[in-house]
């Protein structure tokens, strides 16, 4: 098949990539090296979460959000989506203020939430510890099952035309040379190798999941200290999040590590992590845990993606750097590329996103 785009990666962002090119009826091939939505997005906890780091980072998962509940009644049952919501945990009265500001800085812009004093989030999480000062409630946020959004965007894909080529790994672009296509570079942390002079590191991250016990979690919780440990870029860090799947599972999360590129799991950083949940939920500890693993996360200086012409390669363009919200992020990803490929207006600026180096 002649190619009008070649999409290097089927993670969910290069999955979706590839879809959003297809259904405007370019030409795709698909490279992968190995599974389809094997490397970060099988360590991704598949948490759909509005963010508000930055308006730039609100800006990409408000937009994102919306359209995963486009999509949402399109997608197959293994899946998983389901629109539990977030609950963000504050520990203390100065927390307590933090979930206020959060509260107005969403309804400002549209995005409906709740303030849960200590006996609201006591009713609504009962396995929480007592005496938690409250939380914020984001109903619209979502979760799903990642490997799965991922290989079904690449079978929406192929109906649309697009041809899937498994086990080929390309070392570098002149691999491509003589071919005539566009080339989307969505390989994660290992986009550098591909276009030099991206700034993006890898970050560790662990995870674990129990055996099946439903209603232990009932939303997707996290601490509002996250936002501080997990962007730190000087020190290992772990932060309370937890997330009900629909098999009664139970997902626990989360560490974040530069300069570590062993993927083993490091029991020091898992014992910090489930530690770090018991002081939130004390009960979590005699849950059976069945398996733990680790992924690296492609991160960026400025904590936003790469989208968009890469600055050095003009047939190239990057999709990469997302960091932890790869799984949020990938369908406005596809939609922000597709945008500036085929010339047309981008629903939020693209500028904030632009590739460096």
């Amino acid at each position: 098949m002649a190619a009008d785009a070649i999409v290097i990666g089927a993670g969910i962002v290069g999955a979706a990539c590839a879809d959003e090119l297809a259904r405007c009826g370019l030409k795709v091939l698909i490279v992968e090296a190995g599974e389809i939505g094997g490397g970060a997005t099988a360590a991704g906890m598949g948490h759909i979460v509005v963010m508000d780091d930055s308006e730039a980072e609100f800006a990409l998962t408000h937009y994102s959000a919306r359209l995963w509940e486009e999509l949402a009644d399109e997608l197959p049952s293994g899946a998983e989506y389901t629109a539990a919501g977030t609950l963000w945990v504050a520990a203390d009265d100065e927390e307590m203020a933090e979930v206020r500001r959060k509260h107005s800085f969403y309804a400002q812009r549209g995005v409906r939430t709740e303030i849960l004093d200590a006996q609201d989030l006591e009713q609504a999480e009962p396995n929480l510890r007592k005496g938690l000062a409250g939380a914020l409630f984001v109903p619209a946020d979502a979760i799903v099952y990642p490997p799965r959004v991922a290989a079904f965007l690449v079978e929406c894909a192929c109906r649309n035309g697009a041809r899937l080529e498994r086990g080929r790994r390309i070392h570098n672009m002149a691999e491509l040379a003589n071919a005539t296509a566009l080339i989307v570079n969505a390989t994660g942390a290992s986009a550098p190798a591909l276009s030099p002079g991206l700034d993006i590191q890898p970050r560790k991250g662990h995870l674990l999941i129990t055996d099946r016990y439903p209603g232990f979690v009932r939303h997707q919780l996290v601490e509002l200290g996250y936002l501080k440990s997990a962007h730190s870029i000087d020190e290992d860090s772990v932060a309370f999040n937890v997330q009900p799947r629909q098999t009664g599972q139970v997902l626990i999360g989360s560490s974040r590590q530069y300069g570590s590129s062993d993927p083993a799991i490091e029991h020091r950083m898992m014992k910090r992590m489930l530690e770090r949940a018991a002081l939130y939920m004390p009960s979590i500890g005699r849950l059976s845990a069945i398996r733990g693993w680790t992924g690296f996360r492609a991160s960026t200086p400025g904590k936003l993606p790469y989208i968009g012409r890469s600055p050095r390669q003009p047939n190239v363009w990057i999709a990469s750097g997302h960091e932890g919200l790869g799984i949020t992020t990938s369908l406005a990803t596809a939609k922000l590329l597709a945008d500036q490929i085929l010339n047309r207006q981008p629903a939020i600026p693209l500028e904030p996103y632009a590739p460096n180096g």
